[in-house]
Formats: C-alpha cells, structure tokens, sequence
C-alpha cells in the first residue's frame, strides 16, 4: 500500500508540472500540446523506448509548433484510469496512448472530452458506435516483419546443421501471436521442416521468467528465440548470450541498443530485430495532425510499404548471416509488398492462430 501511495504521489506532481508548464507555452506560444502516456517503464530497450523517442523527435523537428512529453505510468493498471482521466482534464491538445491494455480506457474517456484529439498507437478503438471521432488508431502489420524474421531464424539454423528455433511471447494475445504466427509462416516457407517453441511469459515485464523459458527453449534444441515479450524479453536475450545460443529483438533495433550502452555481449548475439517504428508513427501522426491530415474516427494499419515495420539491417545482421539468407529475406519482402505472398494474422477471424502455433511445435 505505501509503494502504491508513493508511485501515486510521484504521478500526481509530475501531472501538476506538464499541467502548469503546458500552461505557460500555451500563453507565451501558443504551441500545441502534446503528451504520451506509457503503461510501463523505459529501459525496455524496445516499445516504450520507442514511444519516448517518437516524443524527443517532435521536440526536435517540430520544436516551434509543439511542446511534448511522456509520462511514464508503470505496469500497475490501478493508475491508468485516473492518469488517462487527469491529463484529459488538463490542457493538453493531443493525448497519445498505446496498446490494447489502454483501448478499453480510452474508449470510456475519449467520448467525454470532445474538445480533445486522441491517438492510439498498436491498438485500435470500436467506432461503431460513432463516439469516439476524436480518436486515430494506428495497427502494425508486425506479422508482415516476423515472416521476415522467421524466415531468417531458420535458415541461421539450417545454416548450423538444426531445424528448432524458439519464441517467447509476453501475453497469449492477438498482437503477441500476431508476431508468432508470422514468424511460424516463414520460417516454415523457407525451411519446411523447421520446428517452432512456443512459450508465453504471462506479463510484459518479468525478464526472470522470460530468460528461465527461453532457456529451457535453448536446452529443448533451439539455436535462435525471438523475443516477443517487451522488457520481459530482454531475458531471452540474456539466456542467448549465457548459453551461446541467438536472438531477434523486437520493436526496435536492440543490438543498436546493447550496443549504445556499451553492453557488446548482448548486442553480438541478436541477428536482427522485427521494427515496430512506432517513434515514427508518433511523429508523423503529430505531424500530420498539425497539417488537418489526421483521419481522426479511424483506423490505419500499417505495414512494409509504409516502413512501418520491417527488420534490422545492421552490422550485426550482416556478420551474422551469410549473404544467401540476406539475398532470400529481401526477396520475400517484395513479394509480401506485391501481394505475391499473404502473410498470415492472428487478427484473421477465419483463421485457428492458436491452432497453427500449436501445430508448428516439435513434437
């Protein structure tokens, strides 16, 4: 109860401080407001890092027009609502959230403060009930970057002599199998008998138990994970590097950023990493906002030919694999981009995600 009490307190001063400094810019320069909620922490090497550099960007390139910032929530639900609700209650001019654990939220609060803008990033709000027209919704196509990955896992693994690769998931989710299945498709597509564990942490933020089950990924035979966890899943990459073993990152190039803070035995064993920009898609949301280009009431989903996803190319993806696999990854990215390949999504009602998952494990 004190920490609940204390992490409350901290929110609330930071709240009163955007508010009054949010204040003063409106009166002395009349810019445009803007505040990112993040329902976790920094330092995940991936998402929220991600949507905090998608704020620094704004500051930087829109400095004379906008005055953004973040607040950084924590991964205690109890505070979402009352921290969604007070900034709405204040000045601010665009509220920016993510994931589908914000959805419900906005939904309920969005339709009560008209004289708001709303945009949700890797999530989207129902609008059949036409209340929530203040509101965009950005979707990422991840499953179009995972069959990229997948593909480029197993043929790393035939490279070695193996067909077992690995995955470690936050939440069973649409959006986490989303990543899986994609993932699944093309690795399978490019080495048929490739063999595909699956595991889920349960959360998005216990790296313990992420690395304790990619792990048991790596002992079970598995020569790469994809980490699909979030900060939980810089445990996988952790256990890929005690045990000799590779990794993918996830959202964001995570080997650049091992490598930025000087830690290069992370960064050494991540081959690539599947790209969510979603830095970008904050950006260039504010920034379209700002040109009345915002198609608020709908949805935009996101895919490779918006280079909103797509997977690292870096030196690390370059030493680590053989200039073949490179040559085949960017060929199947055409053809997903010219509509000659059809990734599959665990958004496809019509489609048995679980099923498929299930079916690509070894038995």
């Amino acid at each position: 109860m004190k920490s609940y009490r204390i992490l409350s307190l901290v929110l609330a001063v930071a709240l009163v401080f955007a508010f009054f400094s949010g204040a003063a810019l409106a009166g002395e320069g009349g810019k445009l407001k803007v505040v990112c909620l993040l329902n976790g922490n920094l330092g995940d090497k991936s998402f929220f890092d991600s949507a905090a550099k998608g704020v620094a960007m704004i500051n930087e390139l829109l400095a004379d027009k906008v005055e953004a910032n973040y607040v950084e929530m924590g991964f205690d639900s109890s505070v979402w609502s009352s921290t969604l609700q007070d900034v709405s209650d204040a000045d601010y001019d665009v509220i920016v959230v993510g994931t589908y654990q914000l959805q419900d939220l906005l939904q309920e609060i969005a339709p009560q403060h008209q004289d708001k803008h709303y945009i949700i990033f890797d999530s989207s709000v129902d609008y059949s009930n036409g209340d929530c027209d203040n509101v965009y919704s950005i979707t990422f196509k991840q499953n179009e970057a995972s069959y990229l990955a997948g593909a480029v896992a197993a043929l790393v693994a035939q490279e070695q002599g193996k067909d077992t690769i690995s995955a470690v998931g936050g939440m069973e989710i649409p959006v986490i199998n989303d990543f899986i299945v994609g993932y699944i498709q093309g690795a399978t597509d490019a080495a048929p008998d490739t063999k595909v564990i699956v595991s889920y942490v349960g959360n998005f933020n216990d790296t313990a138990t992420a690395k304790e089950l990619a792990g048991i990924q790596f002992q079970a035979g598995s020569v790469i994970g994809f980490n699909v966890a979030a900060q939980a899943g810089l445990g996988l990459i952790q256990a890929a590097s005690e045990q000799s073993a590779l990794a993918i990152g996830v959202d964001a190039d995570q080997a650049a950023a091992f490598a930025a803070d000087n830690n290069a035995k992370l960064a050494d064993c991540v081959v690539t990493s599947v790209l969510k920009n979603i830095d970008q898609a904050i950006f260039q949301s504010v920034e379209r906002h700002l040109a009345g280009e915002l198609p608020y009431g709908a949805t935009e989903s996101l895919g490779m030919l918006q280079n909103a996803v797509g997977i690292a190319d870096n030196e690390y993806y370059q030493g680590l694999t053989t200039e073949a696999i490179r040559a085949t990854a960017s060929d199947l990215a055409e053809k997903v981009n010219a509509g000659e390949i059809t990734v599959k999504s665990a958004f496809d009602e019509t489609f048995d995600a679980k099923a498929y998952i299930d079916a690509a494990q070894p038995k």
